[in-house]
């Protein structure tokens, strides 16, 4: 289907700040992946502030889409292949100025890494984050009919269904697991025809990708789905596996690693 690749690893990695998992070994640990493409949120950088050659890897074409505010949000992409062309932004001040959507696009296939706003801090992020995903639903609807295959990686900033949250009952009105919230990504799985990779593989696994830094979440694995390989119907049944690494610790966040067979 897709002449640049046979088998494609891709990784998806929320990483609280490049440079604070570079430190704990991060990028020690992507080189032993031999991953073909890498979607990184939440780099809380600025490109020149990353000359260090430990954040251009050997062998990878690096694109980055930061925030106009230092230290916050911000998107990359890393690549073996050189893509045919590279898009950032999706067209509105919140995706673009905070640096929210990067896409490295191979022959039919785009591959795009997409840091969804988080509505946690009070009403109006949970407005701006409403108002992103109404505005992203127009994006991803028209994607359908332009006759390419996507892979979707990201922190989505929404947990699915119970199964994706540890202690669902007590979330129900909090952001990130809001019924408008779940509603749209029934919506999104449903009517607009994109599949999570994940749930699509393993139907019945529990699995979460990130933990709070309170209560002692990550060893006692009280998590959330956040992270997300979402694809259009052409790849289901291209997905080979997808995993969550945890025996180490980098961010919050764990990696998700997908291999598909194109």
């Amino acid at each position: 289907m897709v002449p640049y690749f046979t088998v494609m690893k891709i990784i998806t990695m929320n990483l609280n700040g490049i440079r604070a998992a570079a430190k704990k070994g991060f990028f020690s640990w992507l080189k032993a992946q031999r991953a073909d493409v890498i979607c990184f949120q939440e780099t809380k950088a600025q490109e020149h502030q990353l000359t260090d050659p430990i954040f251009h890897p050997k062998n990878y074409h690096c694109y980055f889409f930061d925030a106009e505010k230092k230290g916050y949000s911000g998107v990359a992409i890393y690549s073996k292949i050189k893509p045919d062309n590279i898009t950032t932004g999706l067209g509105w001040s919140v995706a673009d100025t905070e640096g929210r959507y990067i896409q490295a696009d191979f022959g039919n296939l785009s591959v795009a890494s997409l840091y969804l706003p988080s509505g946690s801090s009070g009403d109006e992020r949970q407005t701006i984050k409403y108002e992103f995903l109404d505005n992203y639903a127009k994006i991803l609807t028209k994607q359908r009919s332009n006759n390419r295959e996507y892979i979707l990686c990201g922190d989505w900033n929404i947990a699915h269904t119970n199964m994706d949250i540890k202690n669902w009952r007590s979330n129900q009105k909090n952001s990130g697991f809001l019924p408008e919230e779940r509603a749209w990504l029934d919506n999104l799985f449903g009517p607009m025809g994109y599949t999570d990779a994940f749930r699509h593989k393993y139907p019945d696994k529990v699995q979460y990708t990130w933990w709070s830094n309170r209560a002692n979440a990550w060893n006692n694995d009280v998590g959330w789905r956040l992270d997300y390989q979402i694809i259009t119907p052409g790849l289901k049944d291209k997905i080979s596996k997808i995993t969550v690494y945890r025996a180490e610790k980098f961010s919050d966040h764990a990696p998700m690693i997908g291999v598909y067979t194109l």
